[in-house]
């Protein structure tokens, strides 16, 4: 793995500060995503996603959007569908509408 970035290390140290803070958590896991640590930003947004935050919406979105990006095209498509169930119980359309059209790509 390459050397964390500045920002990388910087969600960690204010995660440790306050590690069941949801946004941070948030941040690190597409942090880790965006510098190619797909492993490590796939299980962070996979533990967000079980704890069921507000923020579990916006994991499962990025979470199905890693796989798609890999062509792991059944992961996406299971991932995508969970949080569009999810997005529409907690009433936001605009992030189900969002990953229904993620969705129909994969077909």
């Amino acid at each position: 793995m390459a050397e964390k970035s500045p920002k990388r290390l910087k969600l960690e140290a204010s995660l440790s500060e306050d590690p069941s803070d949801a946004f941070l958590r948030y941040g690190l896991a597409v942090q880790c995503l965006r510098e190619g640590d797909v492993d490590e930003g796939r299980e962070r947004l996979k533990a967000l996603i079980a704890d069921g935050p507000a923020e579990a919406v916006a994991a499962y979105q990025q979470l199905g959007q890693s796989y798609a990006e890999a062509e792991e095209f059944e992961a996406a498509a299971e991932t995508l569908r969970a949080g569009i169930a999810l997005a529409r119980t907690r009433g936001d359309g605009h992030a189900a509408a969002e990953m229904e059209g993620l969705l129909d790509t994969l077909d």
